[in-house]
């Protein structure tokens, strides 16, 4: 698919299937509503994810395994919050896509990266909290730094190698309804449907699977604790799992929907792409845009080490001589016994 130069204000066409529909621009009350949304969305996301960042680099406590997938699931969310959004805003005030086409392919190309980069993120974080505390004795072995970093090197890779068939499909184009450079769901059926199944279907499957195998665990532990009066899990421990388990909640409801138009849009194209209401189909983008900002709110609700970092760092900037002073403090110390890694690594997120 060729690109295209000269991208309409006014009308867009989208073709599937030797089909072609026109797709409607979006009110301007809507898109000045679209642009507060994302305006809070960009400042949020910055700021959110810069504190995220930074409460890791400076606490040494936050310094682990588990961490190193909070850190670049961040860095996943900061991407489109520095490129991709602001071209979306300047689209919505100019009333069209006034930049290149270059400029248009590298903006869903980098959007791609961050969406796929989440899901395959949470996956990780997902399965670092199902070895964390269902196989706590095995957790030392598992996540060597070296083997962390390779874990974290293999999912970038493969999201790399998820985002570049968008190219070959020709799948990247602009949608006034959304003003951005996105993914084309009736570029192809196929490719569509393998990426709603590959790219959000399986990896959600692997995280609840994750997440299930735990519930069942604490559940098991709370029983045991209860009729022989052992220590069973810590509190912290259950804290930070329920933690990570919020924002996977969060990431597969904002998606959700758009997932499934993708779907239902897939299956026929020609009947269904032009019935999909535009309200539902704009709603859906942003609802998954505003999940990029969500996350660091998260941390700093539920886990106290996070917030308390939070809050060193912004008094930090009243003396920025303090400022990339690491901080040793933030959380609970860990027990001089090691007894398991689920107790030693009570620090996590």
């Amino acid at each position: 698919m060729a690109l295209k130069v000269n991208l309409s204000r006014m009308d867009y066409l989208s073709q599937s299937a030797n089909q072609t529909f026109t797709v409607r621009n979006t009110s301007a009350e809507a898109a000045s509503i679209l642009a507060g949304v994302l305006i809070v969305t960009i400042v949020v996301d910055i700021i959110g994810n810069l504190l995220v960042i930074l409460s890791v680099y400076r606490n040494k406590k936050l310094r682990n395994a588990g961490n190193i997938f909070v850190v670049s699931l961040s860095v996943a969310d900061l991407a489109v919050a520095l490129y991709p959004f602001p071209l979306v805003l300047l689209a919505i005030f100019r009333k069209g896509w006034t930049l290149s086409a270059w400029h248009c392919q590298l903006s869903g190309f980098v959007m791609g990266l961050s969406v796929i980069g989440s899901v395959f993120n949470i996956t990780a974080i997902a399965i670092n909290r199902y070895c964390y505390i269902c196989h706590s004795l095995h957790y030392d072995r598992l996540y060597t730094r070296r083997n962390t970093c390779l874990c974290l090197a293999l999912t970038w890779l493969l999201t790399a190698i998820a985002t570049l068939p968008n190219f070959v499909v020709g799948s990247l184009s602009y949608d006034p309804r959304v003003f951005s450079c996105t993914f084309t769901q009736t570029a192809s059926s196929g490719y569509t449907i393998c990426v709603v199944l590959l790219h959000f279907l399986l990896p959600l499957a692997v995280v609840s699977f994750c997440y299930l195998r735990i519930w069942i665990l604490v559940i098991r532990v709370k029983n045991r604790v209860r009729s022989e009066t052992k220590p069973g899990l810590r509190a912290g421990d259950l804290r930070n799992f329920l933690t990570m388990f919020v924002v996977f909640v969060l990431f597969a409801v904002c998606w959700a929907p758009l997932n499934l138009i993708g779907i239902a849009v897939a299956i026929d194209p020609a009947r269904v792409a032009p019935n999909v209401p535009d309200w539902l189909f704009v709603s859906s983008y942003f609802l998954a845009y505003f999940n990029s900002c969500l996350n660091a709110v998260v941390y700093g609700l539920l886990n106290q080490n996070f917030r308390r970092e939070y809050k060193q760092i912004l008094l930090a900037l009243c003396a920025p001589r303090t400022f990339f002073i690491e901080n040793s403090r933030g959380g609970t110390d860990a027990p001089k016994s090691k007894q398991s890694p689920a107790v030693t690594n009570n620090n996590q997120v």
